[in-house]
């Protein structure tokens, strides 16, 4: 018997597969697994994941010097009344991680965490207010400006809210699924905490009206909503709050909700208006004349047995104006001159009275009141009518609108106001524009109490 000399390889057995399983199936189990890992439902857990994001929220030396900066740039962007110089600034901000720490301090109970952050977040303001109120102070001594920014973040805007609360929901849930630094939605919250409180210390250093406290109204209405919002976002994150956190967390939100009623009880905002900063301020003048009174004179017929000379009533007319600060009284008494001839009349009981031919006329010749105008603001592409100089608003008017203009104006706040007519719709509206706005169709009126109006009296024929 013979072998084969080829070496004998066994043969591999054929490997089992293991059975085809759903890959949308195990995607899903990773991702509630690792969602099981980030938010850990021990109590263990739990306490290590708060203590990470505590550590990563805990304030910085940074969040003062960069909130420094950050107010001195928005105060210069306000003085200049530019969008871009206060977008460098938000820009300049502090990460608002700290932000992050005062709600989780607040979610875990903890006094001494929540007194250093809130104490971070207090100081942070008081730089970016103080940054605002020495810019502010620049502007008594320069030329007036026309400041709408500044006007614009005192007032509450329903675009602004919507973004605060996006912004602060994707701030919490950013810093607390991910290691990275959230640098974007922290500029939102930096936008909707910093500009408001900035511009009020600008409008205390300023002097200018309805900035102060309307601005500061304005920061605690966002802060108290970004604290709404983001508790309830760590709630939904399933931080769990511990028994005294319950209670911080309970005090908290009844503390904010509070807040947003009161003010926001004010309602928002209307449409933009510009603030005019002077260096100095004016007195006001009001004008009011008083109306002329009617000329009716009155004539009486006589039945007479011969013929009389013509009888001529007389009225005398004299206006004069006195000046005063605040109020222009006018007095006027009138002079007409008329003729009337008395036909003569046969002496008989039965004689009937004649009447005059006719009745005296009168002409009163006075200087016109109203001068034209063209609308014409550097700024928007139109004017805001008001009711009341920086009052109600009534309506815009575009550049070009035709108005015509009162001899009469005020000054509020040095801001001079012009009393103007337009007519909108077959309508004649009656309101106040800001005299910085208007261009003379004519060389410029003069605003002074005119000198005595010339008066005509011609008498009928």
């Amino acid at each position: 018997m013979s072998f084969s000399n080829e070496p004998i390889i066994p043969t591999e057995p054929t490997p089992t597969l293991p059975p085809v399983r759903d890959a949308n199936a195990a995607r899903g189990r990773r991702r509630r697994a690792n969602r099981r890992e980030m938010f850990p439902a021990d109590a263990e857990g739990q306490a290590a994941l708060i203590s990470a994001l505590a550590r990563r929220a805990y304030p910085s030396v940074e969040l003062f010097v960069f909130s420094l900066t950050c107010g001195a740039i928005l105060g210069l962007g306000f003085l200049l009344n530019s969008q871009a110089i206060l977008l460098l600034g938000i820009l300049a901000a502090p990460l608002m991680t700290p932000w992050v720490g005062f709600l989780l301090s607040i979610l875990t109970g903890s006094p001494r965490f929540f007194f250093e952050t809130f104490m971070a977040l207090l100081i942070s303001a008081i730089l970016v207010f103080l940054g605002g109120l020495l810019v502010g102070i620049v502007i008594r001594f320069i030329p007036p400006r026309t400041l709408t920014d500044v006007y614009d973040h005192s007032r509450l805007w329903i675009p602004e809210l919507i973004v605060l609360v996006i912004g602060a929901i994707t701030l919490v849930a950013s810093f607390v699924r991910s290691e990275s630094k959230p640098f974007l939605p922290s500029v939102v919250i930096a936008y909707a905490l910093y500009l408001p409180i900035n511009a009020a210390g600008f409008g205390i250093g300023s002097g200018l009206a309805s900035i102060w406290p309307e601005a500061i109204y304005v920061f605690f209405t966002h802060f108290a909503l970004a604290g709404v919002i983001g508790l309830l976002t760590l709630f939904v994150l399933k931080i769990r709050p511990t028994i005294q956190g319950i209670i911080f967390s309970g005090i908290a939100l009844l503390f904010f909700v509070g807040t947003l009623i009161i003010f926001m009880g004010g309602g928002l905002s209307s449409p933009n208006t510009p603030v005019i900063a002077t260096s100095a301020p004016a007195p006001t003048l009001t004008i009011k004349p008083t109306p002329l009174p009617s000329l009716t004179p009155s004539l009486t017929a006589t039945t007479m047995s011969s013929p009389t000379p013509s009888k001529t009533p007389t009225i005398s007319l004299t206006i004069s104006v006195t000046p005063t600060i605040g109020t222009v009284t006018t007095t006027a008494t009138a002079t007409v001159t008329s003729t009337v001839t008395i036909a003569a009349a046969t002496a008989s009981p039965s004689a009937t009275p004649l009447t005059p031919a006719a009745s005296p006329m009168v002409t009163l010749t006075i200087d016109p009141q109203l001068i034209p105008g063209t609308v014409g603001a550097s700024e928007g592409g139109g004017a805001n009518l008001r009711q009341t100089p920086n009052g109600k608003y009534l309506m815009t008017l575009d550049n070009g609108t035709i108005v015509e203009i009162y001899p009469d104006f005020k000054q509020v706040n040095g801001v001079a106001w012009i009393h103007v007519i337009v007519t909108r719709n077959s309508q004649r509206v009656e309101g106040w524009l800001l005299e910085s706005v208007v261009s003379y169709a004519t060389p410029a009126p003069n605003f002074n109490p005119s000198a005595t109006p010339t008066v005509g009296v011609t008498p009928a024929p």
